[in-house]
């Protein structure tokens, strides 16, 4: 899948903002709601933690395999670029920080 993303990748510049946009706000999103929810559920931080970043990150290994079965037009050097070059990096260098501390701020000021 990799050689076919690579093929078409000159075209994730026509979208490279917004979908880069996108593949970082989106994550973010997801991982606030579900760690304000685990947090409300009264789960403790580190299972808020967890909660936060399992919902913020795709599927890397079975989403892209997925959308090529299903949506075979689908470009994949967007949902792949998206998917392992942004958000992924993203979730490990910055996400799980902003995780643990939204759990934290969200512990403090419920509990």
């Amino acid at each position: 899948m990799g050689i076919v993303a690579g093929r078409k990748l000159n075209e994730f510049g026509r979208v490279g903002y917004s979908l880069t946009l996108f593949a970082i706000l989106f994550p973010l999103f997801n991982g606030l709601v579900a760690t304000l929810g685990a947090t409300l559920l009264d789960l403790g931080t580190g299972n808020a933690v967890l909660f936060g970043v399992l919902a913020a990150s795709s599927s890397y290994i079975a989403a892209p395999a997925a959308v090529r079965i299903v949506l075979p037009e689908a470009n994949p050097s967007l949902y792949l670029t998206s998917s392992l070059a942004i958000t992924f990096p993203f979730n490990i260098i910055a996400g799980i920080p902003v995780y643990y501390s939204l759990a934290v701020f969200f512990n403090d000021l419920f509990h």
